[in-house]
């Protein structure tokens, strides 16, 4: 069995109650079939509270282009020495 890793933190994806999965393109710019990826809940809820709909769609619809983020970037170096099952609400964003 292999070891499933984040595709944004790259750490150790554990217990499936707090992985999604999350589209590149989101699902309400016309992104329902765009490819997907295998994230924590708290990677997940970060990029959402960082990036509006548009962004994504726009700019940041690769992992590649959302790990270069300066915030997402201070994120991954904060979460990366937490447990793989740590999961904690971030901020959600006030613009959309």
């Amino acid at each position: 069995m292999s070891t499933k890793i984040c595709a944004i933190c790259e750490r150790e994806l554990g217990n499936e109650k707090i992985i999604s999965k999350h589209h590149l393109i989101p699902k309400s710019k016309g992104g329902r079939y765009s490819p997907t990826i295998l994230i924590h809940n708290i990677c997940h809820q970060k990029i959402h509270s960082v990036f509006s709909e548009k962004e994504l769609r726009d700019e940041y619809h690769t992992v590649e282009r959302l790990r270069s983020h300066e915030e997402i970037k201070k994120f991954i170096k904060w979460v990366f020495n937490k447990d793989k099952d740590f999961y904690q609400r971030n901020k959600r964003m006030k613009r959309r």
